[in-house]
């Protein structure tokens, strides 16, 4: 199903002093609104100049950027030398992005919460730790709630429920019609919630997934198989369907005869799995959840190391 572009990359290109080699060129590139994307790449393809370009941080050389959303980027390396405590910066970005000062400070000290830096928020920048100075990076981009979220490399540096935390708040951006596009550099990130791929291959972007059309329940599967997953066992009002949010991401297993009469087993990303049953919970009328197992992770391959070429980061 054909989807709003949030924004769209026409005849792009990029490269550093005018007579430098292209980075990237002849670009062409739509975000749908609510879509889920993944950006690969080897190290120093440009992959961080293609982000840095949806996310409106660098203007292409060449080529149109069209639809500016509101937007916020996490970049790869977080600047963390500025005269702000945690709470002061993040309370600052969400004024920059519109926010009242009481919202706007009341959803900077929940996303420090939620990400573990609660007890951080009158400390100065430049006296948090690597990990600390991440999860502040992260949260000032989602304190405004933004229409676009890009992350480079986002997950590095943070600590395991600070990486689950991150996975949920990208479920909650998408479910209410954000987009984001990321990059990681373990394969197993959000598996299964993709919804679009594209390579950084030369100067080319090329899309490793059909273009304008949701992922069938075959790739989903297939794309699971790749990260942790969780099953939910779950009964519905009759003949209902599965909320949207629900049905984008879930794959139906068939045959459950193990649990109650009419139940449909799910199963879905762990990192997606508390967005499902709020979705199941909160539905009108709302469904009724039987069981909830996480499943067993089937090994896959390990994350290619990283190396030190980064000419074109």
């Amino acid at each position: 199903m054909e989807r709003d572009l949030a924004v769209r990359l026409g005849g792009v290109g990029r490269r550093y002093g005018v007579r430098g080699p292209w980075v990237l060129r002849g670009v062409d590139l739509g975000i749908g609104a609510g879509t889920l994307v993944r950006v690969e790449g080897a190290n120093g393809s440009g992959k961080s100049t293609l982000l840095r370009i949806l996310a409106g941080i660098d203007a292409p050389s060449e080529g149109r950027v069209s639809g500016r959303p509101r937007t916020a980027f996490v970049p790869e390396r977080f600047p963390a030398a500025m005269p702000f405590t945690a709470l002061g910066y993040l309370t600052h970005m969400a004024r920059v992005h519109g926010l009242a000062r009481g919202a706007a400070e009341r959803s900077a000290e929940q996303w420090l919460e939620r990400f573990g830096a609660g007890g951080f928020l009158r400390t100065p920048l430049s006296h948090l730790s690597k990990g600390s100075s991440q999860k502040v990076a992260v949260a000032q981009a989602l304190v405004a709630a933004p229409d676009l979220l890009v992350l480079d490399e986002a997950w590095t540096g943070l600590d395991t429920a600070a990486r689950a935390e991150l996975d949920r708040a990208v479920a909650e951006r998408t479910a209410a019609g954000g987009s984001v596009v990321f990059v990681d550099h373990d394969p197993r990130r959000l598996a299964g919630a993709v919804e679009e791929a594209y390579a950084v291959d030369g100067t080319a972007v090329k899309r490793r997934t059909p273009g304008g059309t949701s992922p069938t329940a075959g790739d989903r599967e297939s794309a699971m198989r790749r990260g942790p997953t969780v099953v939910i066992v779950t009964r519905g009002p009759h003949g209902a369907e599965l909320p949207g949010p629900v049905a984008t991401v879930a794959v139906e297993t068939d045959g459950v005869t193990s649990h109650a009469p009419a139940s449909r087993a799910l199963t879905v990303p762990e990192s997606h799995s508390d967005l499902v049953l709020r979705e199941l919970l909160t539905a009108r009328p709302p469904w009724h959840v039987v069981t909830v197992e996480r499943a067993p992770v089937v090994p896959g391959p390990a994350p290619a190391p990283e190396t030190d070429g980064r000419a074109h980061r």
